[in-house]
């Protein structure tokens, strides 16, 4: 069950392949071609700030402007939207390639796994964006930002086992890419994105701690906005929630696998 695991590393030309076709993909026949992986959160953020930091006045950070606003948003929004694409996107991906679970014997692994590939290679466009409004906006870039890649390893531990997870469930169960989508945005809401912390009822704190995604979003504020180290006991507590999920939605990929052909 485990064997193709360990063999993923020896296909990492296989996998880089399909990522890139996925990217794409995306944006074939498109005039601006990759500038939307850049361009879509710039619009999104736009959006969020204005509503939420020009009409409702939310604030984030000691100067509390709506720069800062704009800033911490894009930050936590980036890796939650990875990691929304690559779950919406591996609930399908089976499916999309009956052909190669019919026909040819193919690593059914390295599809999720490209699908998880493709969106962080998106999200470090975005950052690319973010680092550039964070000099533009604060003249200043905090070296602690060296700490990314500690944040984005465990990130996508999570994103591989919950992609693998969605995959096996969108061959038997065909809505689940509709479940996925709901639980996300539900989800999204639970998770201090679009909103302080500071700001949730004293009742809700320990709920919202016990999000295994406010660590992660927390830290990545941490080491690019505010020039502090990670908070490693909540970053314990997000690698070990990812640990669990890599290893359940491999499991349950690999033990279902053999009923894919049937099933398509």
């Amino acid at each position: 069950m485990w064997r193709p695991l360990w063999e993923l590393p020896g296909r990492f030309e296989l996998i880089r392949s399909l990522a890139r076709r996925e990217l794409a993909a995306r944006y074939r026949g498109s005039a601006l071609g990759v500038v939307w992986a850049m361009l879509t959160p710039a619009v999104m953020i736009a959006i969020y700030t204005f509503i939420f930091a020009g009409i409702f006045g939310a604030r984030f950070g000691e100067r509390g402007t709506a720069w800062d606003y704009a800033l911490y948003l894009f930050c936590a929004l980036l890796p939650w939207t990875a990691f929304q694409d690559s779950l919406q996107v591996s609930s399908n991906v089976i499916v999309a390639h009956a052909n190669l679970v019919k026909r040819v014997v193919f690593p059914l692994e390295a599809l999720p796994v490209a699908q998880v590939l493709a969106a962080l290679a998106t999200q470090m466009l975005g950052t690319i964006v973010l680092v550039a409004g964070v000099l533009l906006i604060r003249r200043e870039l905090h070296p602690t930002i060296l700490w990314l890649p500690a944040l984005v390893l465990p990130q996508l531990v999570l994103m591989l086992g919950a992609a693998w997870l969605v995959a096996s469930l969108g061959v038997f169960l065909r809505d689940t890419a509709q479940v996925v989508s709901l639980l996300l945005v539900a989800w999204m809401f639970l998770t201090p994105i679009i909103y302080p912390e500071g700001i949730v009822p004293a009742r809700y704190q320990a709920f919202i701690n016990a999000n295994p995604f406010t660590p992660l979003v927390r830290n990545y504020r941490r080491v690019i906005l505010e020039g502090a180290s990670p908070d490693w006991t909540g970053l314990a507590y997000f690698t070990a929630f990812a640990l669990v999920v890599f290893v359940c939605g491999y499991w349950w990929f690999a033990k279902t696998r053999k009923n894919f052909a049937d099933v398509i």
